[in-house]
């Protein structure tokens, strides 16, 4: 029986795109409608959609609806406003690269089609589209399963903790980081989920926990700096968590607060995996010191839920990814399988037999 989850993070009606607004869950269930690729854009940077995955998969969709938000009949101006889209969207986050692989997928489809009829360009952008988010469910299932092999030498039930939300919030559906919990759970393997909070914007509390709440998977949420403690109490056999970008020598950048969990998890020999897509590594880089990191709005840590706990005067900063490095991390779970050390052999050998 094949599982699937019970979550939709977007929803293509084949003109617009419906999101999940991420930033009133649990306590609101809204969409947010975007007909247009400003829309998408926006939707990508103010975080009412996050996640690599995710974030590529409506960029892909935001390039197919400036294709039919283009009501002229000029081709030159038809492929101009759709590459002013692929570059307005392209600058809405830089850190998560499945961003830029989807959006270069979209530019070879333009590109390769600019002989043909608008009409049929623009077909060629919707089915792109709808393909990389058929593929993205797809992968994720994989590394779902690839998962469970990963966690084959455990005994009996497990204790996993994640960090952030890599679940179907994050991607098209299913999950990365949770994608492994979800077929874990289908397996009867899971005795619990530890759940950091996530600060300063809370995914783990306000998404992660919802997801395994709609799931029924026993779950209980911890604040970040109770790590260590739960850690020390056996509560932790295992941290999995996903990656917004993995350099190929295996360094991986993800939300941060990351990087203090593998610190952790490195001290009590606890196995750390990272789950991403092969779309997640940049073999255009080297390592992660090469990984562009987002500083985001000081409100943020000012404020929890809309509500200031800080003064406005004083002076905060607000990294919103740090990088783990490669030795850290036991293994990177994909959908080829399950990668590792030495990574940076390994990433280069899985791809070139890609």
């Amino acid at each position: 029986m094949e599982h699937q989850s019970k979550v939709q993070t977007l929803i293509w009606d084949g003109q617009n795109l419906k999101l999940i607004d991420q930033r009133k869950l649990p306590f609101i269930k809204e969409y947010v409608v975007c007909d247009s690729y400003e829309k998408v854009g926006t939707a990508i940077k103010d975080m009412v959609v996050r996640g690599a995955p995710a974030i590529g998969v409506t960029a892909a969709y935001g390039t197919a609806i400036a294709g039919i938000q283009y009501e002229g009949s000029s081709k030159k101006e038809f492929l101009e406003f759709v590459e002013k889209a692929i570059s307005f969207l392209a600058a809405s986050r830089p850190t998560a690269v499945n961003l830029f692989w989807a959006l270069k997928r979209m530019k070879e489809v333009l590109n390769e089609n600019r002989q043909l009829e608008i009409k049929d360009i623009r077909k060629k952008l919707i089915d792109e589209s709808e393909q990389i988010e058929i593929e993205d469910i797809s992968i994720n299932k994989k590394i779902g399963e690839n998962g469970i092999e990963a966690f084959k030498n455990f005994k009996g039930k497990v204790k996993v903790l994640t960090h952030c939300n890599a679940g179907a919030l994050a991607t098209a559906g299913y999950g990365t980081a949770l994608g492994v919990i979800r077929s874990l759970a289908f397996s009867g393997r899971i005795a619990h989920v530890v759940v950091d909070e996530t600060r300063p914007y809370l995914q783990g509390a306000r998404l992660t926990a919802w997801e395994l709440e709609q799931e029924e998977i026993p779950f209980f949420i911890i604040t970040d700096n109770m790590a260590a403690y739960m850690m020390s109490k056996g509560e932790v056999d295992g941290v999995v968590v996903g990656s917004d970008r993995i350099a190929p020598n295996g360094d991986s950048a993800n939300k941060i607060g990351t990087l203090g969990v593998s610190i952790l998890a490195k001290y009590y020999r606890i196995p750390f995996f990272i789950a991403a897509p092969l779309s997640t590594i940049d073999i255009n880089i080297e390592n992660g010191n090469q990984i562009p990191i987002e500083e985001r709005d000081g409100r943020e840590v000012r404020e929890i839920m809309g509500r200031r706990i800080i003064s406005e005067e004083m002076p905060v900063r607000n990294p919103s990814f740090d990088v783990t490095p490669a030795e850290n991390i036991s293994a990177i779970i994909t959908e080829r399988g399950v990668i590792k050390s030495p990574f940076d052999i390994n990433i280069r050998k899985l791809f070139n037999n890609k």
